[in-house]
């Protein structure tokens, strides 16, 4: 896909806005059924994700505002889901409403931690990925250089196993090797989240879906260390390089709040199989 790809199709709405806002977002999403099928994978089928896409706008009344404030970012947002052959309003890819700094309600793309697992898969080179939490009454040890992989004990007879604590993941080849080892503790989560304004808002998947997003900052930092197809690599890094597509201009959107705009990490960042103590990590 390119940028032109999503340009031309939402210059097409913008061609007749009042037409497209009275038909709603779900009409909206099946008058593109060509545009989104031509940027999908081959996998995906575009009448199944059409019909995902339009069922999740519909039985959010947030989300059907957000798209009916602004269709091109609801556009954006699926386009960029389809293009990465990703379920929309899954945990696969959040379509999140945000507000912009007009007060105004807009959608907002954003994978999630099975969508970069998903996207691990496809380079049929992995035969499986683990992506775990550990909270405090779990038992947990991991030493790098001599365990190949965490140990992870869980009572699961227990009412409470207390407040997360780390997250780890790792990959396992098809022929046996285990990929390196990304473990990352509270600090290193809150940073992630910090780093975007729009992490507190009520309507953030940090929020609602907290175990998730720290799921999915370890699986986002493992995926640069895993075989990847060419173009599935080229996606991961796309799409983790922005939560929107800026060159559109669709609103001035709060940006991810695990800041997938900076998903290359500096070179000393902590993710080499390792809990980092606090003070290792700028």
């Amino acid at each position: 896909m390119t940028a032109q790809t999503i340009t031309t199709a939402v210059a097409r709405r913008d061609e007749n806005p009042d037409e497209s806002k009275a038909a709603g977002p779900g009409a909206m999403i099946r008058s593109y059924h060509a545009d989104l099928a031509q940027v999908m994978p081959t996998h995906v089928r575009a009448d199944v994700f059409v019909r995902v896409a339009t069922g999740v706008v519909r039985r959010d009344d947030k989300l059907t505002q957000a798209a009916n404030n602004s269709p091109n970012s609801l556009m954006v947002a699926l386009m960029d889901a389809a293009r990465l052959g990703l379920e929309p309003g899954t945990e696969q890819y959040y379509l999140t409403p945000r507000k912009n700094k007009q007060g105004r309600f807009e959608v907002l793309g954003i994978p999630g931690y099975q969508g970069y697992i998903e996207l691990m898969y496809r380079s049929g080179a992995i035969a499986s990925v683990v992506v775990e939490v550990v909270r405090k009454n779990d038992k947990f040890s991991y030493r790098p250089g001599r365990d190949t992989v965490p140990e992870h004990d869980i009572d699961w007879m227990s009412e409470d196993r207390g407040e997360l604590v780390l997250v780890y993941a790792y990959a396992v080849m098809i022929g046996g090797a285990t990929s390196k080892v990304v473990v990352l503790n509270r600090d290193h989560i809150a940073k992630a989240k910090e780093s975007s304004q729009g992490a507190n808002s009520s309507y953030s998947p940090w929020q609602n879906h907290e175990e998730a997003m720290w799921m999915k900052t370890a699986a986002r930092r493992l995926a640069k260390w895993v075989p990847t197809s060419t173009e599935d690599r080229r996606l991961i890094t796309a799409s983790a390089e922005r939560a929107d597509l800026p060159n559109l201009a669709p609103a001035d959107l709060d940006p991810d709040p695990i800041d997938i705009t900076n998903y290359t990490a500096p070179a000393d960042e902590p993710i080499d199989g390792e809990i980092v103590e606090n003070g290792d990590e700028s």
